[in-house]
């Protein structure tokens, strides 16, 4: 496929499309996943059974109300518009409440697409890095490919290697990052290699308030409940990073690399949090500064 990213509005375009618009979908995250009573659900629920709190508008009844009410985990899902894809395009707006068929096929192409949308969100944020010029073509490429592949009819979408694929995506993003990452390394000089490659490092609860974690490599890192505060967080690498209550208020993140919605949600920040274009400041974050 040819691809159609050649400048950045574009691309900013294409990341608008890679948000959630529940407006274009029909609740498939609230019918098609399951989820168990913890302390981001209230209750079970079995993946295909729509959840008791949707209504038939296919808007949620608690929307408003969602983490008081012990929904949690919902605040924090994102489908990266996989949800209004699948239900616009791959089905041609059916409705799963009219054939029980069709709705077995949403459900199951659903996950598939979504890990889609989420390379494509990954690709996006690459191609907008100015020192990841020289691989613009590469990534421009796979762009178009992940992107082929969210339009194939649903029996073909179910038969995708998706880890096959994420392979490859993941090869030119561990590219762009160390291409990116490269002058804060430079600054980092005389410190060990290894505190500079954090990948999958259990931080969880750590104390990092105010840390220069610039450049840094954290993919797959653990920063659950860990203090994040007035961090400068830029150019570091978070791709799978886990943020559930992390504090990252008045934390620098506006180019921290791959950094997603989904996490974003999980964590906790403020008013002070800077973050990168095109990732929306949750409504329920703090109002105020939260830093003392």
């Amino acid at each position: 496929m040819e691809n159609n990213y050649e400048t950045m509005e574009q691309l900013e375009v294409l990341q608008k499309s890679l948000k959630a618009d529940c407006g274009n979908c029909a609740a498939l995250c609230c019918v098609g996943l399951s989820f168990m009573a913890s302390a981001d659900f209230a209750f079970d629920k079995a993946a295909g059974v729509p959840c008791p709190n949707l209504q038939n508008d296919f808007r949620c009844g608690i929307h408003e109300d969602l983490r008081r009410s012990g929904f949690k985990g919902c605040t924090v899902f994102d489908c990266y518009g996989s949800g209004q894809k699948v239900v616009q395009v791959t089905f041609q707006s059916q409705d799963w409440r009219s054939d029980a068929a069709a709705a077995k096929e949403m459900f199951a192409v659903f996950p598939v697409m979504t890990q889609l949308h989420e390379m494509m969100w990954y690709l996006t944020d690459a191609m907008q890095q100015d020192n990841a010029q020289l691989l613009r073509k590469e990534l421009a490429d796979m762009l178009g490919k992940t992107e082929q592949l969210t339009l194939l009819p649903a029996e073909e979408l179910k038969k995708l290697d998706i880890p096959a694929h994420r392979a490859l995506v993941n090869e030119l993003l561990v590219k762009v990052s160390g291409k990116v990452r490269a002058n804060a390394i430079k600054r980092h000089k005389g410190r060990k290699s290894k505190a500079l490659n954090r990948h999958n490092a259990d931080l969880m609860g750590a104390e990092l308030k105010g840390a220069d974690l610039k450049g840094i490599d954290f993919r797959g890192a653990y920063f659950i409940a860990a203090n994040l505060r007035l961090t400068d967080m830029r150019t570091a690498d978070v791709i799978g990073a886990d943020f559930r209550d992390a504090d990252i208020s008045g934390a620098d993140l506006s180019t921290s690399l791959y950094l997603t919605q989904v996490q974003v949600n999980a964590a906790i920040g403020d008013c002070h949090t800077k973050l990168p274009k095109g990732i929306a400041r949750p409504a329920y974050w703090a109002k105020k500064p939260r830093i003392f």
